[in-house]
């Protein structure tokens, strides 16, 4: 049976997967080996479990690398020469990136196969398409992808029939929505490229009152969702930063020092951008469903990772009837789309019933009991077996329902940048001090930044608004009226409350640890045909409480990847403020270690984020 090594490299979340004629067999991200976030080197670690995933006897027949490096060349050097003389770092990070593109990468590919001919490469916005629509169950599918920029593309919209995939349109660099949003990311004083997320956090603070401002200087928006940036204000293009000295007088105040408290004029700034991006993305979504003829739209590319954007075309996009998101949506998931384009040009056939099921993302490495436990002794920790499913459920319910904070490591790691179960943080959702107990003192991260549920689906409606089927962690849904207990933003203000943690804590309801300031959470559905056992738990823990949810937050700690081995996930729980750790069928507690086990939480220096 042939089989295709995707490899994504050199730029952003470097990863591997591998995919055969029925199913993806395997895809990680390198940074959980390396432990470096976000790693953009080769893949070796990566490649290396994807080869062990392989059936015995089987090899590898191609390789498909996620971009067209002499596109991306091409692009590159014409940027660089239409800025010089002014632009010296564009050049020297052009110089970097061709040397890479021309020496390391063929390197290491030939590395992998030694005939030339194995080698494919995939367009990258191309590649993201084929992540959405093959994955899906749509036989026929509208694909937007969306993210900064691929080899020229910014924004391209696809149609899906079968198993082709046909390009309608497309905005191309320097005109970008990702890097428009990674630019206001950078002014409200959060890293670009890993702080996105802190934006979306942010936004439900705030008034999104720049909205016209921006429509009016910044972008040109057309009702189709055609755009142009208006590249005064920007820098991505000519230097290092995003931004330029104009775009902090076009808003009256300078970029925000990472160090500053956050105002609330950054606050109005995030929602206001947030609300921008919901309208583009919205206009695009519906141009695309009616260029392909369609009411099913798939979604790729790093923008189809905001979630609020996601939930705002569910609710307004007319004729949009099917919605599937590629998990990994960014370029970690362009490694599986290549893989799957090579795989369908190899044998002009892709499986239509399903096609390639996703498998909930659990697509990364599994360990066994004997890993575990090898990996327990060498950590001096004190541990206890338990043999039975039933009886191992019921510890871990009697330590959630006990208010303990637990890391839970079990079966295949998640693809992609959201913890799912397998490699998760859980906890009670109701006490009104978890979210600060978790963020504080366990993620040693911001207090004001939300928390997301998982939740049993057929709870699902009887707690939260439309939509309420999100499996990846990719929309977000408003907790229902009844469950509130804390004031509106609004009120609050006129209360007088205005900073980010008295508001954080005021606006309260059932489930404080995992709502945010407007009453929304990024949900993840969890129903009996999960692949792990947290359909079990949380069914256990909905029986002993009354409670369907959980508070769910990747395994790690700020500035670091998600824990992908055993010895990871030991080393997260020695050095935080973690009070179980439920590591496959083994459970240590922090209360049962020696002194010097407990001496150590808090001492370690984590690296921001």
């Amino acid at each position: 049976m042939r089989s295709v090594l995707g490899v994504s490299a050199l730029f952003h979340d470097s990863t591997a997967c591998i995919v055969d004629q029925n199913s993806i067999l395997a895809a990680a991200q390198e940074e959980r080996f390396t432990r470096l976030k976000g790693d953009h080197t080769f893949p070796k670690n990566s490649i290396d479990y994807c080869m062990r995933m392989l059936p015995s006897g089987s090899s590898i027949d191609a390789i498909a690398y996620y971009e067209n490096p002499q596109t991306k060349m091409a692009r590159i050097l014409e940027n660089a020469r239409a800025q010089f003389p002014t632009g010296a770092p564009i050049w020297k990070q052009s110089l970097r990136t061709i040397s890479e593109l021309n020496q390391t990468l063929p390197q290491h590919l030939l590395g992998i196969v030694e005939n030339p001919d194995k080698i494919f490469f995939v367009g990258h916005h191309r590649s993201h398409a084929a992540s959405a629509f093959y994955p899906s169950q749509y036989t026929d599918a509208a694909v937007l992808v969306v993210d900064g920029v691929g080899e020229w593309s910014t924004t391209t919209m696809w149609k899906g029939s079968g198993n082709t995939l046909t390009p309608i349109k497309e905005i191309k660099f320097p005109h970008s929505i990702g890097l428009l949003y990674s630019a206001f990311t950078q002014y409200c004083g959060f890293k670009v490229n890993s702080g996105e997320y802190k934006m979306m956090g942010l936004a439900p603070f705030g008034d999104p009152k720049f909205v016209n401002k921006i429509l009016d200087e910044m972008i040109d928006l057309k009702p189709d969702g055609a755009f142009r940036l208006n590249l005064k204000y920007f820098n991505f293009h000519r230097g290092l930063d995003s931004i330029s000295p104009l775009f902090g007088m076009l808003f009256g105040q300078r970029k925000r020092d990472p160090d500053e408290p956050i105002s609330r004029h950054f606050m109005d700034i995030a929602a206001s951008i947030q609300a921008v991006t919901n309208l583009i993305m919205a206009s695009l979504a519906e141009e695309a469903l009616k260029s392909a003829e369609t009411n099913n739209l798939c979604m790729a590319g790093g923008v189809a990772l905001n979630c609020v954007a996601n939930s705002f075309i569910t609710n307004t996009v007319p004729n949009l009837e099917n919605l599937w998101i590629q998990p990994a949506a960014g370029d970690a998931g362009g490694a599986l789309g290549a893989a799957l384009v090579v795989q369908n040009r190899l044998t002009g056939h892709i499986p239509m019933s399903p096609r390639f099921p996703m498998r909930g993302s659990y697509l990364g490495p599994n360990y066994t009991d004997a890993d575990i436990e090898a990996a327990l002794k060498r950590s001096e920790l004190n541990y206890n077996k338990i043999e039975s499913e039933t009886d191992l459920l019921d510890s871990l319910v009697s330590h959630l329902q006990s208010g303990k904070i637990m890391g839970h490591f079990d079966g295949r790691m998640e693809f992609g940048p959201r913890a799912l179960g397998n490699r998760s943080i859980l906890a009670d959702p109701r006490p009104k001090d978890m979210l600060n107990r978790v963020n504080l003192g366990t993620k040693f991260r911001e207090g004001w930044r939300p928390f997301a549920p998982m939740i049993l689906a057929s709870e699902t409606e009887t707690y939260f608004e439309s939509p309420t089927s999100s499996d990846y962690m990719l929309l977000t849904s408003s907790l229902k009226k009844e469950y509130r207990d804390g004031k509106p933003l609004d009120i609050l203000r006129s209360e007088g409350v205005d900073t980010l943690v008295d508001l954080q804590s005021s606006s309260t309801s059932a489930f404080s640890a995992v709502t945010h300031v407007d009453f929304t959470s990024r949900l993840q559905t969890v129903s009996a045909q999960s692949e792990t056992r947290m359909f079990q738990l949380l069914t256990k823990f909905h029986e002993a409480t009354g409670c369907p949810l959980l508070l769910n937050t990747s395994f790690n700690v700020r500035g670091e990847p998600i824990v992908c081995s055993p010895d990871d996930a030991i080393a997260c729980f020695m050095n935080m403020n973690m009070d179980v750790l439920a590591i496959g069928n083994f459970v240590v507690t922090k209360e049962g270690q020696p002194a010097w086990v407990k001496s150590k939480v808090g001492k370690k220096k984590f690296n921001a984020d």
